[in-house]
């Protein structure tokens, strides 16, 4: 079990949280910094979440505490609101491990304290006082996380060596980022580097693809020309969704690989294969070989070295370093001056589940820049299932104690309070919260529809 200590004198939230994380984790709500240092000198925490929450008069002194704690190289994560996104972010500089909004999303809670629980485990194992600095791209892929740290040193090991690399990963992951990196950092970095997507070439066309053919090899050529193996010369050939082979291409490729030679279609003279071989896939080439839709035997010759991609909702704390990156080169691209994304808005490309990954960040990142009429990328520059995602279903029935119930009351408390606070004027509220007032209107809508319940150790108010 993973020991917790939140920082904190908000009794709700040790509720939310320890529903959220469920068995795998004990939160143990501890309010005061001598209380956090005492129970990390004794060994009784793996890691500490720091609530930025505090009474105003109170919140400078909350946030040099929380300095004080980062600054002892304790694994934490900082959770806040909106309006100290900025602070929250200063303390990730200074070394805490990542931040997270609040309330927060469930996705990206899991994923962030199962890392934070990792890299615990990691500095105890080798006994290491201070975690080395995190690595924050790699040829031209961008992330610190730990599943990124592993990545490129993987990539690292394995590009001055002339072995067979498997790259795994869904799609949209950067598996031909990956590929190139390994073939830039390498020794034949000068020499081509050919990408094919095999399943992108016609069945009936990968083989003379792939291999080349000699005039008249079969009806329709017109002279020889060289293959992808031919072009790769003593660079790389990459080959991308290497299950979409056919059986006989499979057989062929095999003999490739273990003779280190091929002919052309049509020709008898033989070609040493000088070219590295990187694959790809996001298909399971383990079920596909029990399935008999791919040979075991290539399954092991191309699997000697094997680098999964990691999907983006599983380092979500990479999400503002890659969203950054897309930010200024599409800013030059279009000629736009946005320079910024707002912490808003960043909260809800951090809590979004990303299906479509990298690719889809990407994609989202220029849209919003060619549709925001300011210098910044708000919530309303996002497209609109990313800003109902951020939601959770709030309109979804969930049972009374669950997690997800808790948390929608929790947010309808906030957008009630806020209201009042703003003697009913939601403009002005929706500022407060630095949320969408369409966002702020759903949670009151609900309210409506359906009160909220006071749970226990919940001071509720219906809106």
């Amino acid at each position: 079990m993973v020991r917790i200590g939140l920082y904190s004198e908000d009794r709700t939230l040790l509720s939310v949280l320890s529903s959220a994380l469920g068995q795998e984790f004990l939160v143990q709500l501890e309010p005061s910094e001598e209380g956090v240092n005492q129970k990390l000198s004794d060994g009784s925490l793996d890691a500490v979440i720091l609530d930025l929450d505090s009474d105003q008069n109170l919140l400078n002194e909350r946030i040099a505490s929380c300095r004080r704690i980062v600054a002892a190289q304790v694994s934490s994560v900082v959770m806040a609101d909106d309006g100290l996104r900025g602070v929250a972010e200063e303390l990730v500089r200074l070394g805490a491990y990542s931040n997270c909004r609040k309330p927060p999303s469930v996705r990206e809670l899991r994923a962030i304290m199962r890392r934070v629980h990792e890299r615990t485990m990691l500095r105890r194992e080798s006994g290491a006082a201070k975690q080395p600095e995190a690595v924050t791209s790699c040829d031209q892929m961008i992330g610190s996380s730990p599943l990124m740290q592993e990545v490129y040193n993987l990539v690292r090991r394995v590009a001055s060596l002339n072995a067979s690399v498997l790259v795994t990963g869904e799609s949209g992951t950067g598996k031909e980022l990956i590929a190139r990196a390994i073939h830039n950092l390498g020794a034949h970095s000068l020499r081509p580097f050919v990408a094919v997507c095999c399943g992108a070439i016609p069945e009936t066309l990968i083989e003379a693809e792939l291999f080349g053919h000699e005039k008249g090899a079969y009806t329709g050529t017109v002279g020889a020309r060289e293959g992808y193996l031919e072009q790769a010369g003593e660079g790389t050939l990459f080959l991308d969704e290497i299950g979409e082979l056919s059986p006989a291409v499979q057989v062929k490729l095999l003999r490739v690989l273990q003779q280190r030679e091929f002919s052309r279609l049509g020709s008898t003279k033989l070609i040493p294969l000088r070219a590295r071989l990187i694959f790809a896939t996001h298909a399971d080439l383990g079920e596909l070989v029990s399935q008999g839709k791919f040979r075991l035997d290539l399954y092991y010759r191309i699997n000697v070295m094997k680098i999964t991609a990691p999907p983006l909702q599983e380092r979500a704390e990479d999400i503002p370093l890659i969203a950054n990156h897309f930010l200024r080169h599409y800013s030059q691209v279009y000629q736009k001056q946005v320079d910024e994304i707002e912490p808003a808005a960043m909260s809800l490309l951090q809590g979004y589940s990303w299906p479509g990954n990298v690719r889809e960040l990407e994609n989202v990142i220029q849209r919003a820049i060619i549709l925001t009429s300011g210098t910044k990328i708000t919530e309303e520059d996002l497209p609109r299932n990313i800003q109902d995602e951020y939601v959770m279903n709030i309109g979804d029935y969930h049972p009374v104690n669950s997690f997800e119930r808790q948390l929608r009351d929790y947010k309808v408390k906030l957008a009630a309070n806020a209201v009042r606070e703003n003697n009913g004027n939601k403009t002005m509220a929706a500022r407060s919260l630095n949320i969408s007032r369409a966002y702020l209107h759903r949670l009151i809508r609900l309210a409506e529809r359906e009160p909220i319940i006071a749970h226990d150790n919940m001071d509720m108010e219906t809106a």
